[in-house]
């Protein structure tokens, strides 16, 4: 009896052995496997073009023409506001590169200076460190924890978006040059515009950032491709020829007075933008009646 017993628990043993084999083969084993991503090098990237153009970043501007003192008989400065909402300077608002992110990103990187808003001469210099403060702006923000249950105090830094910059300030001098018996212009500063809102969400007025001197800002203008509004992708038209070549629309908030005052300081709704005009057209008809016919 223990015999068969014995036999009978051996035949048990082997016939579950197998099974206890087969529980463990890999097709049912679940394991955790992770996928990476594979890295692509800068020379691997696909071209999202037809061409690599690097024509526009080649590019030098031409110096401005000397002119003497002597040969400068009549000047007016005029500021101008650019409101990139218009059909004529949607340019400037181009999501993949627009006008505004230009200036943050070179004056963040040190590649162009930048002037203090105390006044519009560029007497004051600003640092890196001014305009990152200037571009950004550092809140606490309280979370949870969700485990826990605890609360955790985080500094959040948040960047100023390139659509809360609307309009531009321009500086400019028309100058007739009795040399050549030409009425010029030089833009001299540009200026990004932010609004400046309560606690409520309310509108109370609108500051500018900083000032660039334009000047020593054409080289860096002359690099960026500017997306025209013929359609015409492959137009080589930079920053610097679409300002230079007057491609925007604007309106005169200022001219030079001996008050040093604006228009809206003594003048409201369709009076300021017609006299914004007359100012226009006096710039136009001071040079059409030196000329006799």
């Amino acid at each position: 009896m223990q015999n068969f017993f014995k036999w009978t628990c051996l035949c048990l043993l082997f016939a579950m052995a197998p099974l206890a084999v087969m529980a463990q083969e890999p097709e049912e084993i679940e394991t955790e496997q992770t996928e990476t991503t594979p890295e692509i090098a800068p020379g691997d990237m696909p071209l999202d073009d037809v061409v690599k153009k690097e024509v526009m970043m080649q590019r030098k501007v031409l110096p401005y023409q000397p002119i003497r003192e002597s040969d400068i008989f009549w000047e007016k400065r005029v500021w101008r506001i650019i409101d990139i909402r218009e059909k004529m300077n949607l340019p400037f608002a181009y999501p993949e590169e627009p006008f505004f992110k230009i200036l943050s990103d070179a004056a963040t990187k040190g590649e162009m200076p930048v002037y203090s808003t105390e006044d519009d001469k560029f007497t004051k210099r600003l640092s890196t460190n001014d305009v990152l403060g200037m571009l950004s702006k550092t809140d606490t923000v309280v979370t949870f924890d969700p485990e826990t249950y605890e609360e955790k105090v985080q500094i959040v830094r948040n960047d100023i978006n390139w659509e809360d910059v609307k309009r531009f300030r321009i500086k400019e001098i028309w100058f007739f040059d009795k040399e050549t018996s030409t009425l010029n212009v030089r833009i001299m500063g540009i200026a990004p515009l932010i609004d400046v809102k309560d606690d409520q969400g309310n509108f109370r007025f609108e500051r500018p950032l900083f000032w660039v001197y334009y000047p020593q800002a054409r080289e860096l203008f002359a690099r960026h491709r500017v997306f025209t509004m013929g359609g015409n992708t492959n137009a080589t038209i930079s920053w610097e020829d679409h300002l230079e070549q007057r491609h925007f629309a604007s309106y005169i908030y200022k001219e030079s007075n001996v008050y040093d005052r604006k228009l809206e300081e003594y003048l409201t709704g369709v009076d300021l933008l017609m006299e914004s005009e007359k100012i226009k057209n006096e710039i136009f008809n001071f040079e059409h009646d030196l000329w006799q016919y």
